[in-house]
């Protein structure tokens, strides 16, 4: 796979993803893909992908649920991409209103196919114009402290030294 072939992949997942297509969505994974968002958690493989977008978020967003990736940068198993999504809230106590995301994706890339994604959103700015009062966003965010804190790549770079006390990490992690 090349840049142009991760470009082409990108704009599959975001039409697919905007048409609610979970079937054609999960096809842009490896049979054993892993999708980690950061509101509904970590799914694995196609049939739970596929689910997750159609069952959960779907679920949460109308019809008008737009996503485009922007600058994508590629190293032939590796991409990144910023993106803009925006949807109209269907979740009862904040129905109607309307949100707007940006946010940055990170995609390990197998055989032509995503085989893992992950993404980073400033939730807050989405709770904030979804009307979510402040002691729940507080709660919610100590939770997504907690699952940061936990993860495993966290637990493994909060144990290394830093750089600046005379060890460098490694760069081919």
């Amino acid at each position: 796979m090349n840049t142009e072939d991760f470009r082409r992949l990108l704009t599959e997942f975001t039409l697919a993803a905007e048409a609610a297509d979970g079937e054609r969505f999960a096809r842009c994974f490896t049979e054993d893909g892993i999708y980690y968002d950061y509101i509904y958690g970590a799914h694995r493989g196609r049939k739970e992908i596929a689910y997750m977008l159609e069952q959960l978020f779907r679920r949460d967003a109308d019809d008008d649920y737009r996503w485009e990736m922007f600058d994508p940068v590629f190293d032939g198993k590796m991409g990144y991409a910023w993106s803009l999504s925006s949807f109209t809230s269907l979740v009862p106590q904040f129905k109607g209103k309307f949100v707007v995301i940006d946010g940055m994706s990170r995609f390990l890339v197998r055989d032509g196919l995503f085989s893992e994604y992950r993404e980073s959103v400033n939730g807050g700015v989405a709770m904030q114009q979804l009307g979510v009062e402040p002691e729940r966003m507080a709660k919610i965010l100590k939770r997504w402290g907690g699952w940061l804190r936990e993860r495993p790549e966290t637990v493994d770079y909060l144990a290394r030294p830093r750089a600046l006390d005379g060890k460098m990490p490694s760069q081919d992690r």
